[in-house]
């Protein structure tokens, strides 16, 4: 199973947007461009809305049928471990195994030394730094590789997609670290197609890139320039690229991925996850009386509990309090109001980033109104897929992988 040069990971809290995230896709297709997608939803996720992974895989195939999607597609067990991979490991053919908390734990005594032994190419600076560097990593790698070999003694090798994730953790990596990574995932046998480093700069969930746009192209064309030393040098998979997680609404990032990887020829995975939640909120707010008290009701519910819903995402938010309206206040919007708050279009003045933070990571409060929310989004249909094809199409992919603004 060989993943294709552009893909896109989409997200689906409450798995009814298959369709309308399938149709972003084929919009690109339309323009001689194959992006294919790959559902994404994490094991937090599923306890949360108390969801199976099969109820993605379920609904995902449905669309492929309805609307005839020829290319391929995925659905992948997000940011598992081997405390939580089992459940996914029937309806998925993706899996993005998550290692950050390994980082820094140290090996066994002479693993570092051992990997250099094998590698000393990768001593481009002192001996102690590389060391150091390897120390930090090897436990990590390893750890990928006992998740990888569990999910190929039971799917088979060949039959899923690989991701390792280093992402989730305080510092970013360098391209000599990335080297070493990759020489010690493939020392693992590990058959990776995408990797993701942490990258510097804030990848706030819902919201714009903070950080210095400049420094991050250069890292981000040092990084490809790695992998490609990587996949020559140590026999990785030639379609390996990087994946860039809480890659939604990165809209400054964009252009210079895009600069990158047109001038290397080189493919890209854009994770994107809650941002079709919230184009599913505005859609509420758009269908009428009904679906904005809904909304409402929401962010009253977020703003009141949004103590308890940040704390899990403390490292990848930026919430103003001061920037949040009391609920009294959002009863008294119109749909216009709502929407403009949320909508990630930094040219209208009513776009609130805090409003639109805090809604992102409150998507728990609508899982506990069950099928009271489910039921509406399946009334609301038309003006929420219209917002969520048209979010994912002319935000993401066309400035991405079509070059338009």
């Amino acid at each position: 199973m060989k993943l294709e040069k552009y893909s896109i990971g989409v997200g689906d809290r409450f798995v009814h947007q298959a369709k309308a995230q399938l149709a972003a896709c084929m919009c690109a297709e339309r323009r001689g461009v194959t992006v294919v997608p790959v559902w994404n939803k994490s094991n937090r996720e599923h306890i949360t809305i108390g969801s199976e992974p099969g109820s993605t895989r379920k609904a995902v195939d449905a669309a492929v049928r309805e609307l005839d999607w020829k290319h391929s597609y995925y659905v992948d067990a997000d940011h598992i471990d081997l405390n939580t991979v089992d459940r996914f490991l029937e309806p998925c053919d993706f899996f993005t195994i998550d290692v950050a908390s390994s980082i820094g734990r140290p090996p066994e005594d002479g693993a570092a030394e051992a990997l250099l032994g094998r590698h000393p190419e990768l001593m481009d600076g002192s001996r102690a730094e590389a060391l150091s560097v390897a120390r930090k990593y090897l436990l990590a790698v390893r750890e990928a590789g006992r998740i990888y070999r569990k999910i190929a003694s039971l799917k088979g090798a060949g039959n899923f997609v690989t991701e390792v994730s280093m992402d989730e953790t305080d510092a970013p990596q360098t391209p000599s670290e990335l080297l070493l990574i990759l020489a010690a995932i493939a020392d693992e046998r590990i058959p990776v197609q995408t990797i993701a480093p942490k990258f510097t700069g804030r990848f706030n969930k819902g919201v714009d890139y903070v950080g210095d746009v400049a420094q991050f192209e250069k890292e981000f064309a040092d990084d490809v320039s790695v992998i490609t030393q990587a996949v020559n040098r140590y026999g990785l998979p030639g379609n390996l690229k990087l994946s860039v997680h809480s890659g939604s609404d990165k809209f400054s990032l964009y252009a210079p991925i895009r600069r990158v990887i047109t001038k290397s020829n080189a493919g890209v995975h854009l994770k994107t996850a809650g941002t079709t939640w919230l184009e599913e909120l505005i859609g509420l707010a758009d269908a009428g009386p009904e679906g904005l008290a809904l909304a409402k009701e929401i962010y009253g519910a977020a703003y009141d509990h949004r103590e308890e819903l940040c704390a899990p995402y403390g490292a990848v938010i930026d919430i103003d309090p001061a920037r949040l309206p009391p609920p009294d206040e959002v009863r008294g919007w119109n749909a216009e109001q709502f929407a403009g708050a949320l909508r990630h279009d930094p040219k209208n003045p009513l776009f609130n980033p805090s409003v639109r933070q805090l809604l992102h990571v409150g998507y728990k409060i609508a899982a506990k109104m069950g099928e009271r929310y489910t039921d509406l989004l399946d009334s609301c249909e038309a003006a929420i897929s219209k917002n969520v094809t048209e979010n994912l199409y002319a935000r993401h992919i066309v400035p991405l992988f079509l070059g338009a603004a």
